[in-house]
């Protein structure tokens, strides 16, 4: 059986642009499309039997946002399987299960629960930290949601742990048609960021060292996507900052992820925290094995 994109809803906003994302990734993908809403509620009250013929309220809108969430998904694609199910747990540990049979987990940068001014809803953070498989959280300007820009972009870390990324990159930009730029950050140590010293000697080693990173990751993984279209591109700066201004004209940014096991809290690195807050365009959280 084919693993499903599974996408969080809330009847909010940010869930409607989730929804919506979702579905173009199943339909591109040929996949079945599973739509969860996680209900607290069901997991207290789900097992009493109601005393009256009233519903109650939440029972009702958990209803309502999957059978509306439904109906949207077959409108855009009238062809592909939906499945919309209503999960007795709160939102983060029902999203983190389902991420286990999941080819890709979907949510909105927030959600009803988010305090508004805040970048990006708790829900969204915890689950990219947490998930067994590759999260992507749609944010950002219209134009980048809407896949307009035709480019995919990744974001190239150490060799030994970006091959992930790439591949699920190189896999997207194929699906897609379009391009894809991989992006490779590099720092003098011990120097200050500073437009000109690429004109020094141990800059331009430096720069050369990161644009051999980058030619060694991409080299085995796209010998299995033939008709993708790479650009190279390599950036003094840090990697936090240098990504976002990529971001900016994609459709997609994919980042890999080694996630720090046996700790609570906050379990993604600084490059994947910043572009899920910040980015200007989706954001695909993908996991080093």
């Amino acid at each position: 059986m084919e693993r499903p994109v599974v996408v969080g809803v809330d009847g909010s906003d940010g869930s409607l642009a989730a929804l919506d994302w979702a579905v173009e990734e199943a339909a591109r993908f040929r996949l079945p499309l599973r739509v969860v809403y996680a209900s607290l509620w069901e997991r207290y009250e789900g097992a009493v039997p109601s005393l009256t013929s009233e519903r109650p309220a939440e029972k009702v809108a958990a209803q309502h946002i999957i059978a509306s969430s439904e109906q949207r998904a077959g409108q855009l694609f009238p062809d592909l399987q939906v499945n919309g199910v209503t999960v007795p747990d709160d939102a983060v540990d029902a999203l983190v299960e389902e991420s286990r049979d999941a080819a890709a987990l979907v949510t909105g940068s927030s959600g009803r629960g988010a305090v508004r001014g805040l970048l990006l809803g708790s829900v969204s953070l915890a689950v990219a930290g947490r998930a067994d498989c590759p999260v992507v959280v749609v944010r950002g300007e219209e134009h980048n949601i809407k896949g307009m820009s035709n480019r995919v972009v990744v974001g190239v870390g150490e060799a030994d742990e970006a091959a992930t990324a790439v591949r699920f990159a190189l896999r997207e930009a194929e699906a897609r048609g379009c391009e894809l730029q991989a992006v490779r950050a590099w720092r003098s140590p011990g120097q200050p960021t500073d437009p000109l010293s690429v004109l020094d000697s141990a800059a331009r080693e430096y720069a050369a060292q990161a644009a051999a990173v980058l030619d060694e990751v991409l080299e085995e993984a796209m010998a299995a996507y033939p008709d993708v279209s790479v650009t190279r591109t390599v950036v003094e700066g840090p990697a936090h900052r240098v990504l976002l201004g990529p971001a900016a004209d994609a459709d997609l940014l994919v980042l890999g992820a080694t996630r720090r096991q046996g700790r609570l809290g906050l379990q993604l690195g600084r490059v994947s925290h910043t572009a899920l807050h910040r980015a200007s365009c989706p954001v695909a959280v993908v996991a080093h094995r």
